[in-house]
């Protein structure tokens, strides 16, 4: 009967986890949460210093290592008793901080291959908006006041038309139109800009507008405006060489998005999520007031 005793596995488990007990509080504790004893390796002093040369650009000397020791003691007795103390139970600062550590620890975006030039080209293709570079245009403009003139507006601008086109791209125009406070020279900026001032109409007319040469009369909620188109740029995708850094780091960051949720996926294969209900659904649920307590539904 001893014989068949002493082969069970339970009570080889059980001599050796007493033995393990005995051991460590003979040295003075494991280390853990509920531990008095503290050990400094030399790799964790290795630690402390490389730390704080990353900050200071310079190695630490003995008196700055000592207070990087006192100070990592100071920090590891108070996580101690904060936790001996339940203190980090129900704190949302807490339970956040474990939690990007965890997807730290699990999501291995350090070790992810670096995506080849055909992926990220194939994520610039699917994402032609993300750093699509603005039209831009550079224009002249000779306003005319439909308030001032009234009906002879748009005759007035067919010949101050023609006036412009006679004198060429470079034609002196402070003196032709009538006066306001929008630009008479527009430098090349996003069409956006023009938009905004303009409006949206007459800047979307301006990229239609050949350069170089005098049209219009083109509408904006001001009036009446011909105009010179200096310069325009097309809107487009840059080449992936001008961009790739950019894209590298979206599809890195594509990448750890997907792995963290094939990450909680897996985890939550583990666990059974039950959402109580309130007293209000379970009332309802029952079918109104007084037909019993809360329930409890299953996700």
């Amino acid at each position: 009967m001893l014989k068949a005793v002493v082969r069970e596995p339970l009570v080889h488990f059980l001599l050796l986890g007493g033995l393990l007990f005995l051991f460590f509080q003979w040295q003075g504790g494991s280390g853990g949460p509920g531990s008095t004893r503290i050990v400094i390796t030399p790799g964790l002093v290795d630690h402390l210093a490389t730390g704080f040369a990353r900050t200071w650009r310079r190695p630490p000397n003995d008196a700055e290592i000592k207070g990087l020791i006192d100070d990592y003691v100071k920090e590891e007795i108070a996580a101690r008793e904060a936790v001996a103390l339940g203190l980090d139970r129900d704190d949302t600062v807490i339970r956040r901080r474990l939690r990007q550590k965890l997807e730290f620890l699990l999501v291995d975006e350090a070790g992810s291959a670096a995506p080849a030039d055909a992926e990220l080209q194939a994520w610039l293709d699917r994402h032609p908006g993300a750093f699509r570079v603005d039209p831009q245009v550079a224009f002249r403009q000779v306003y005319v006041s439909p308030e001032r003139r009234g009906a002879a507006a748009v005759a007035d601008a067919g010949k101050l038309l023609a006036r412009l086109r006679a004198a060429g791209p470079d034609a002196a125009i402070d003196k032709l139109g009538d006066a306001s406070m929008l630009p008479a020279e527009q430098p090349k900026e996003p069409l956006r800009e023009a938009a905004r001032t303009f409006g949206e109409d007459f800047a979307q007319e301006l990229m239609t507008l050949q350069p170089g040469q005098w049209s219009g009369p083109i509408e904006s909620s001001f009036g009446l405006h011909l105009v010179l188109v200096r310069e325009r740029v097309d809107g487009a995708t840059p080449p992936l060489a001008e961009v790739r850094p950019a894209v590298e780091r979206e599809v890195q960051a594509e990448r750890r998005k997907a792995e963290l949720a094939a990450l909680y996926d897996r985890l939550l294969a583990k666990y059974t999520i039950t959402v109580e209900k309130t007293g209000v659904e379970a009332a309802k649920a029952g079918g109104g007031a007084g037909s019993g307590s809360g329930g409890r539904e299953a996700r």
